[in-house]
């Protein structure tokens, strides 16, 4: 796993920023919610992900805030992505590889992030994942190993991001691949729920199940018993995300994780530019 860092601590602050700013409280209120959270920052394991620190500090802005600050702009982007679905339906169908145009497209989608972004370019995003090189790109050993599959695990990441993923699942499917869908607990910043998975359509698609934990990536000790035991027997595993790679790295398991490096300690890591696409596998 990858543990938290010095750059990650005026993260934790921001992150709490970008929450406030979602939303609409007076100054007063900002200013105890974010005072609030140096509790949670202070207390901080270093020998942790920082999914675990950010995990707290959302609950605790939800909770002081008495509602979901990024209810709103989920909404908002998963009716953008609904909007250029059939685009992207069309470029796979044009394409001499569907799944890998489906595989990039999906990568592309984890731009819409709104626990590190303030806004995104969603054109320019899908513009790039078509046409450059990504510093590791596992995907012929990806296609391989799915080939051999009869049934898929996939954990998903982002709202709006979340109709791309729909594309790739639906190029899987038609693979005859059996999918089962995860989204989060309960909500988290701008990850899937339940709730998305049926406003995009995804439940039409596939199996969709929730992990019964409202943290940041997948962390498996917070996972209920039931996703923990469907995880350990899946024998192949899409993971989408940051977080999800973060708090997945170094598990027994082989994992192909679909993400961009949106900081400079996972780019670091890897050794790769900050806002890479990477097709990494485990």
């Amino acid at each position: 796993m990858i543990k938290v860092a010095l750059d990650c601590f005026p993260c934790f602050l921001r992150q709490v920023v970008i929450s406030l700013r979602q939303v609409s409280v007076d100054r007063e209120k900002e200013a105890h919610i974010i005072k609030a959270v140096l509790d949670d920052i202070k207390h901080t394991d270093i020998n942790l992900t920082p999914a675990h620190t950010t995990t707290f500090i959302h609950r605790k802005v939800r909770q002081l805030l008495s509602q979901d600050p990024f209810k709103e702009i989920k909404r908002l982007y998963n009716d953008k992505a609904i909007a250029i679905y059939p685009q992207l339906k069309r470029m796979v169908d044009d394409s001499s590889d569907p799944l890998w145009t489906s595989v990039r497209l999906a990568i592309a989608g984890n731009i819409i992030d709104f626990g590190i972004y303030t806004k995104v370019n969603i054109d320019s995003e899908i513009e790039r994942a078509l046409n450059e090189r990504m510093p590791i790109d596992e995907y012929n050993t990806f296609r391989e190993r799915l080939s051999q599959a009869k049934k898929v695990l996939y954990l998903l990441d982002n709202a709006g991001e979340i109709v791309f993923d729909r594309v790739l699942i639906e190029t899987i499917k038609s693979m005859g691949k059996d999918v089962v869908a995860v989204v989060k607990g309960g909500p988290v910043i701008n990850d899937v729920t339940m709730e998305d998975a049926v406003t995009v359509g995804l439940d039409k698609v596939c199996t969709i199940i929730d992990n019964g934990s409202d943290a940041i990536g997948t962390i498996i000790d917070w996972c209920s018993e039931s996703f923990r035991t469907l995880f350990s027997k899946s024998s192949f595993v899409i993971s989408k995300g940051q977080g999800n790679f973060e708090t997945l790295l170094n598990t027994k398991k082989e994992i192909f994780f679909l993400f961009q490096a949106k900081c400079d300690v996972v780019a670091d890591y890897l050794n790769v530019e900050k806002g890479s696409m990477l097709l990494y596998r485990q």
